[in-house]
């Protein structure tokens, strides 16, 4: 779904308009020299992506591969590897 779209000077200069739009139109999209630079969500629309869809646990309880008898092991030794970075330092 494309938002409007809006200049940042004339969005900076009517704020609370593109704020009323957000929630009552969707997203605002505020541009830089005529690129995408940023955007303006509602609150209810910003919780939808940013709260998790299921927990963790959930996630694993639902694995495929739950029951599969998949054997995952941590090393023993939970020492410190070598890594070599060339030339860096």
């Amino acid at each position: 779904m494309e938002g409007d779209r809006r200049q940042a000077q004339e969005a900076k200069n009517n704020f609370s308009e593109v704020i009323n739009r957000a929630q009552k139109k969707g997203h605002q999209i505020i541009t830089r020299h005529g690129k995408p630079a940023a955007v303006v969500l509602s609150m209810e629309e910003f919780d939808k992506l940013a709260k998790p869809k299921e927990s963790l646990a959930d996630f694993l309880f639902k694995s495929p591969l739950r029951g599969s008898g998949l054997v995952i092991e941590r090393d023993k030794d939970g020492g410190m590897r070598e890594v070599d970075f060339g030339d860096w330092e």
